[in-house]
């Protein structure tokens, strides 16, 4: 697990209508935090995203939150973090986020959530980086989702090579093998890493 010392997580500021979903994001915490993984999210005290830093934070792992000014009041910054790093505008903050990360995790969100997303798996798409990417579909979440990448490939418009780009588990437990035994894609890439 050597190399995945930090990994980014986007989630929802909201805790959703499954009470389930919460719990599960504090659980994820605690089992980076025991697994010596440090978290890199929003930066916020509420939501999917304050309960998987609390549970990281709850087992002594560490977690730095990247939020900008423009959001402290909205999301409620969380005053007990390892570090807190506050940048002016939500690209700022996503390049922070991608620096400092290993891998990426999507734990269950809105808008906010798929544009981090989005970006991150296109930039792999790209060549732009070799970093795993991992969506947790708790309880089917992106059941409609991974779907919607399916008919993506069938109708021509992504090729299934990239669509491998993703990893979709359905439990927390996977998580931690999924890592330990990625190798990044071997397909032709289109750009240089310079180029993000």
């Amino acid at each position: 697990m050597a190399p995945f010392k930090k990994i980014a997580i986007y989630c929802g500021s909201s805790s959703g209508k499954d009470p389930s979903i919460e719990k599960e994001a504090y659980r994820l915490g605690e089992t980076l935090a025991t697994h010596s993984i440090g978290i890199v999210y929003g930066g916020a005290s509420v939501g999917l995203m304050g309960a998987v830093a609390n549970g990281c934070l709850a087992k002594k792992g560490n977690v730095i939150g990247v939020l900008p000014t423009f959001l402290k009041r909205r999301e409620i910054e969380h005053i007990g973090l390892t570090e807190l790093i506050q940048v002016e505008s939500m690209h700022e903050r996503k390049r922070i986020m991608f620096d400092l990360s290993d891998a990426f995790l999507v734990l269950p969100g809105g808008f906010g959530t798929m544009e981090e997303f989005f970006e991150v798996v296109t930039w792999s798409q790209l060549g732009l980086h070799n970093k795993p990417i991992v969506i947790l579909n708790w309880n089917g979440f992106y059941d409609p989702l991974v779907k919607m990448f399916q008919t993506m490939v069938d109708q021509g418009f992504l090729k299934k090579e990239n669509l491998d780009l993703v990893i979709v588990l359905k439990k927390s437990e996977d998580l931690l093998t999924h890592l330990q035994n990625y190798s990044p894609s071997k397909t032709e890439k289109w750009l240089s890493n310079d180029a993000i």
